[in-house]
């Protein structure tokens, strides 16, 4: 039972400050300390660059004092006397929107100092001439400092948060001690009000039946919503580093329900939250004993010769994968493949590459190892990150300085519903896809037995990414339309990794690019496609179409004599959390 809050406000804002440290503790401290080292690490080389060019550096922290002293100057004119600000926040940049700061000239002050020095010190993060990835290294970890020193991340210099205390008479802060305390309960920040969803009822609700499961995954079949079905089934293959709900939301945005209006036949993997038992897993048994095993039930389900697939993220990879061991068996079970924002070349890994060189893989596979597998708060720590001032500490502000209750949202909620991984198969996949860049070289991964060359892979492909991803930058994903023998279509979204996905065609928001000109080059590409407005679905649909055969008679009953409905959609596996 969470401790009274005591009568004084100095022991309260005591109390208060050790939970915030105790908070910053838990949250995951191998992170947490990874990124301090780091840190340290990287700007321990800056030295070697001031004494090798010294003018030049002298010139840069010349300009930084006189910025700050014109900043401090500014501040003794007459109050008439309204000067343009020395420094702004960045477009977008939405700590500082409140007017207080604007308004009370000790704040302004304090914020123009801030974004000074910010700016100063990621300047020279830039500045360097260390190689690429040295310099991003150095880059990202001085954002993460800079973001967590921020003014407005502190009662004591966020003016919205003491006038909210004024205002409420300091019932803000007991608000937030509460929620900080809950918070610390669940090990992890709320983003939303998890309250307000409920899996199966609001949120993964569409109808279906789990009507096969091993230790590896549930299939589920959905009901149709047509009369007539497509001859050739759609199985979709989530990442196994999420839950698949993140397709299948709420009704207006669930993209399950989409291609069942679209006269598909639906299928589903929901992958299990492996637990450290599960250590040995490994990438072939993700291919056999699950992809492969879904492939096999769907078509004895629905009586198909083949399928089409569609893929997300990493479970885009292991769809390639797979589509590289049924080429090398002579099987043509899946008759098209779509991908996600999906990595197959993994030379351009984009921002998570500052996590991942010979040391760190090495320092984060012992752990691994130890623990028996990757756990789901660490992984969704990382995504975090990579936009920690949306993701980390706009949280913290809301939720435990400023006392509110985060909004529902249920994006937001799948994305506080991590996964663990087993420690083989993250060991094998750091190692064989980013440290070694293996799958695009032909023979050089053998899974399932069979030596991949994607270059064989002959089966029509759609390729969605999206413009803002930071997870799948689209200049690398770019590069997957050329490694296949078959067609591909390539088209790019608006928006980032998740919301460029989930882009319901009802909403019609956003654009999309396609049918650019057939070139290696991702800037020419797409300075020569078409831009349309509205969500890519219906173009997908659309190319779908030619991929789904003859209609036939919707099945009356889910399932079959060999695999008969175990239990209603989501089932039970999506349902175990990560605590």
């Amino acid at each position: 039972m969470a401790k009274p809050i005591p009568p004084s406000p100095e022991k309260a804002l005591e109390i208060y400050q050790e939970r915030m440290t105790q908070w910053m503790q838990g949250v995951s401290v191998s992170m947490l300390q990874e990124m301090s080292k780091e840190f340290t690490r990287a700007w321990g080389n800056i030295s070697t660059e001031i004494f090798q060019n010294p003018q030049e550096w002298t010139e840069r922290f010349a300009n930084y004092q006189k910025q700050q002293a014109d900043l401090w100057l500014s501040f003794f004119r007459p109050d008439g006397d309204k000067s343009p600000p020395i420094v702004e926040p960045l477009r977008g940049d939405r700590r500082f929107h409140g007017k207080e700061w604007e308004d009370n000239p000790l704040f302004d002050y304090i914020k123009q100092s801030y974004l000074l020095a910010s700016s100063m010190l990621y300047e020279c993060a830039d500045a360097t001439t260390f190689e690429e990835k040295k310099k991003d290294k150095l880059k990202f970890y001085t954002r993460q400092a800079i973001d967590a020193m921020s003014p407005s991340n502190f009662i004591a210099t966020n003016p919205e948060v003491i006038q909210q205390a004024i205002d409420s008479k300091g019932q803000s802060l007991v608000d937030g001690m509460k929620n900080l305390m809950t918070d610390l309960e669940k090990g992890r920040i709320s983003m939303t009000d998890e309250a307000a969803f409920t899996l199966g009822e609001n949120i993964a609700a569409t109808e279906g039946e789990v009507v096969y499961e091993n230790e590896l995954f549930q299939l589920i079949q959905y009901k149709p919503l047509t009369e007539k079905v497509s001859n050739r089934p759609l199985i979709i293959v989530p990442p196994f580093i999420n839950k698949f709900y993140i397709l299948d939301l709420q009704p207006e945005n669930s993209f399950v329900r989409y291609c069942l209006e679209q006269e598909n036949s639906v299928f589903i993997i929901s992958w299990s939250n492996p637990d450290a038992d599960k250590s040995e897993l490994h990438w072939d048994d993700y291919i056999e004993s699950g992809l492969l095993k879904a492939v096999e039930v769907t078509k004895k389900i629905t009586r198909s010769k083949q399928l089409n697939a569609v893929a997300w993220c990493v479970g885009g990879t292991l769809l390639a994968t797979t589509l590289a061991v049924l080429h090398g068996r002579n099987d043509r079970s899946i008759a098209s493949a779509t991908f996600f924002t999906t990595l197959l070349d993994f030379s351009e890994p984009g921002e998570l590459g500052v996590f991942i060189d010979s040391e760190q893989v090495a320092e984060r596979q012992d752990q691994v190892k130890k623990a028996g597998m990757l756990a789901g708060q660490d992984l969704a720590m990382i995504f975090s990150m990579l936009r920690a001032n949306d993701l980390i500490w706009s949280y913290v502000v809301n939720n435990y300085l400023k006392g509110k209750q985060p909004m529902p949202f249920d994006i937001l909620y799948w994305n506080s519903d991590p996964t663990n991984l087993p420690a083989s198969m993250y060991v094998a996949y750091i190692e064989d896809m980013y440290l070694e860049n293996k799958l695009i070289q032909p023979g050089a991964l053998t899974l399932g037995g069979e030596k991949i060359d994607l270059s064989q892979i002959d089966v029509p492909c759609y390729f969605l990414c999206t413009i803002e991803d930071h997870i799948a930058p689209w200049r690398a994903t770019f590069k997957t339309k050329d490694l296949f023998a078959g067609p591909v279509e390539y088209v790019l979204g608006a928006s980032g990794h998740i919301a460029g996905v989930i882009n319901p065609a009802r909403k019609n928001k956003r654009h999309y690019w396609a049918n650019g000109e057939q070139t290696p080059d991702p800037e020419r590409w797409l300075e020569t496609a078409e831009q349309t407005q509205g969500s890519w679905w219906p173009h997908w649909a659309q190319w779908l179409k030619a991929q789904v055969g003859s209609l036939k008679a919707a099945p009356k009953a889910l399932g079959n004599k060999q695999f008969k409905p175990i239990e209603s959609a989501p089932g039970r596996y999506v349902k175990k959390r990560v605590n």
